[in-house]
C-alpha cells in the first residue's frame, strides 16, 4: 500500500456514522466505493497538530504500513490532503476481548491460553519487524467481530516505536500506569521486553480477572512493579495449573534480559500443548473479578474523559501543588487520594511533553505573582511590549501594550500591603510547536476588603505564550468575569 498525496478521499470513500472520537481526530465507518468493503477512517485534522504531533502520525502511520498480521489492526490506506490525513484501518466490530470474556458462558485456563498466544503472536510480529507498541492494556485488545472464535486484534499504535535488533535506550517515559515495567519506572534504557512484561499483567488478570499489581496510590504502585511484589493468592490460584504460574513468572521477571521473549512464550508448553497442559474447568470466579475490573475501567475512563479535553492526560498531577507560596494549582477537582485509581488505565504522555507543560504553568504563576504583588517591572519582563488583551477593564475592546496595565499597577493594585492569595483551577496547557502553548484556567483571587472581610472573584482566562531567545513572553490573554485584581482600598 503506498502513501496517496493530494487525493480527495470522498472519491475513493463514502464516510458513514461516527464511532469514535478524539481531541484532533475522529473515527468514522467508511465503505470503499469501488469494491463496498467496509473500513474505520481516522480523520485527523493536521491544522490542530504541533511540528511534534505531525512527527508522531507519520510515525504511527509508517509503523502500521510496516505490520501485517491477522492479529493486528491493519491500516489499508493513507491520505493526505490539506487540513487533513486519512488512516483507514480494518472495521473491528467485537469490542474489547475483556468485554467479551465475560459475556461467555463457558471460559478456562484454556481459553486464556488462546487468547494470549494471539496476543504474543501480534507482539512477536512487532518485534520482528523492529516494533516495541509500548502501550499493551485491555483496552487496546479488540476482536475482530462479534462471531465466536473472532481473532483478537492489537490496536493503537500512538505509542510505539521503531527499535533496531535488540537496541535499548531511553526513548520516554510512556506507557500505562498498571502495565509499565520496572526498566521503564527506573529510567533505564528498555526496549522490545516492556512488551513481555504488559503481557506478563494482561495473563495474569485473563487468569483471575484482577491485577498482580495494585494500590491506590501511584507511587507504592510502582514501589510494587520495582520490586516484583506479585504473588498467586489462595484460593483462586490453587486452580491454576502450575505451567501458567511458570509463563507468569517468566513474563514477570524483573531484569528484561532475562524475561521470555514473545517467540519463546509461544514455545513455552502452557501455549503450544494447550491441549494437555491448561485446565478445561470453567472459572466462573474470574468472570465475576473480570466483571468488576472492566466496570472500575469504564468508570475511570468516563471520569476523565468528563474532566479532560485531550486524550494524552498525564495521569499525575506533578509531584507537588504548591509552587509558589502564594498560589495554589489544583489540576483536578477529584480527590488526591484517588487520582492515581482514576488514571490506572489512561496512558500516560512522555515526561519531557508534561516537563514543557509545567513549565508554561509556572511562568503563568510567576506573572500572577507580579500582579499580587504590584510589580510592573516583573510584570513587564514576562510580557511580550506587543502584548494584546481582551479583559473586562477595557469594557470588550482589544488592549495592545503595556500601559493599560501600568495604570492598574500603579494606581489600583496592591502592593504587598494586604494579603492576596491566587489559585489556578484545573489549568490545561495546549502545546503549538515547539515555542508557543496555550493555557486556560479558571483564576480565583482571595482578598481582604476595606473593612478587613474576606473576599473572592473568580475569572476565566486564557493566556498565549511564545519562546523567544529561550524566554517564554505572554503575548496575548483573554480574561473573562469580574475584574480579577482587588482595589486598592483606603481605611
Amino acid at each position: 500500500m503506498a502513501l496517496t498525496i493530494c487525493t480527495r478521499f470522498t472519491d475513493e470513500y463514502q464516510l458513514f456514522e461516527e464511532l469514535g472520537k478524539g481531541a484532533f481526530s475522529v473515527v468514522r465507518r467508511c465503505v470503499k466505493i469501488s469494491s463496498g468493503q467496509e473500513y474505520a477512517a481516522k480523520i485527523i485534522n493536521t491544522k490542530k497538530l504541533s511540528a511534534r504531533d505531525h512527527q508522531k502520525l507519520e510515525r504511527e502511520a509508517r509503523i502500521c504500513r510496516l505490520l501485517k498480521h491477522p492479529n493486528i489492526v491493519r491500516l489499508h490506506d493513507s491520505i493526505s490532503e490539506e487540513g487533513f490525513h486519512y488512516l483507514v484501518f480494518d472495521l473491528v466490530t467485537g469490542g474489547e476481548l475483556f468485554e467479551d470474556i465475560v459475556a461467555r458462558e463457558y471460559y478456562s485456563e484454556a481459553d486464556a491460553s488462546h487468547c494470549i498466544q494471539q496476543i504474543l503472536e501480534s507482539v512477536h510480529h512487532c518485534h520482528v519487524n523492529g516494533i516495541v507498541h509500548r502501550d499493551l492494556k485491555p483496552e487496546n485488545l479488540l476482536l475482530a467481530s462479534k462471531m465466536k472464535g473472532a481473532a483478537v486484534k492489537l490496536a493503537d499504535f500512538g505509542l510505539a516505536i521503531e527499535v533496531q535488533g535488540d537496541q535499548q535506550a531511553w526513548f520516554g517515559f510512556a506507557g500505562t500506569p498498571g502495565y509499565l515495567s520496572p526498566e521503564v519506572l527506573r529510567k533505564d534504557p528498555y526496549g522490545k521486553p516492556v512488551d513481555m512484561w504488559a503481557c506478563g499483567v494482561i495473563l495474569y488478570i485473563l487468569l483471575v480477572g484482577y491485577p498482580p499489581f495494585w494500590d491506590e496510590d501511584q507511587h507504592r504502585l510502582y514501589q510494587q512493579i520495582k520490586a516484583g511484589a506479585y504473588d498467586f493468592p489462595s484460593p483462586e490460584w490453587d486452580t491454576v495449573t502450575p505451567e501458567a504460574k511458570d509463563l507468569i513468572n517468566k513474563m514477570l521477571t524483573i531484569n528484561p534480559s532475562k524475561r521470555i521473549t514473545a517467540a519463546e512464550a509461544l514455545k513455552h508448553p502452557w501455549i503450544c500443548q494447550r491441549s494437555t497442559v491448561a485446565s478445561m474447568m470453567h472459572r466462573q470466579e474470574t468472570v465475576e473479578c473480570l466483571k468488576k475490573f472492566n466496570a472500575r475501567r469504564k468508570l475511570k475512563g468516563a471520569i476523565l474523559t468528563t474532566l479532560l479535553v485531550t486524550r494524552n492526560f498525564s495521569g499525575m498531577s506533578g509531584s507537588a501543588d504548591l509552587y509558589e507560596p502564594q498560589t495554589t494549582v489544583i489540576h483536578n477537582p477529584v480527590d488526591r487520594n484517588k487520582e492515581s485509581t482514576e488514571s490506572a488505565n489512561t496512558t500516560i504522555e512522555d515526561e519531557d511533553l508534561k516537563a514543557r507543560k509545567q513549565e508554561i504553568i509556572k511562568v503563568t504563576e510567576q506573572l500572577i505573582e507580579s500582579i499580587n504583588n504590584g510589580d510592573f517591572e516583573a510584570y513587564a519582563k514576562i510580557c511580550d511590549p506587543g502584548l494584546t488583551s481582551f479583559e473586562p477593564e477595557a469594557l470588550g475592546n482589544l488592549v495592545e501594550g503595556h500601559d493599560f496595565h501600568r495604570f492598574y499597577f500603579e494606581n489600583a493594585l496592591s502592593k504587598g500591603n494586604k494579603p492576596v492569595h491566587t489559585i489556578l483551577l484545573n489549568p490545561h496547557v495546549h502545546l503549538i510547536g515547539e515555542d508557543a502553548a496555550c493555557i486556560a484556567y479558571i483564576r480565583l483571587t482571595q482578598y481582604m476588603d476595606g473593612s478587613g472581610m474576606p473576599r473572592t472573584m473568580q475569572s476565566e482566562e486564557t493566556r498565549v505564550w511564545h519562546r523567544r531567545d529561550g524566554k517564554w513572553l505572554n503575548i496575548h490573554f483573554h480574561r473573562s468575569g469580574a475584574p480579577s485584581v482587588p482595589i486598592k482600598y483606603d481605611s
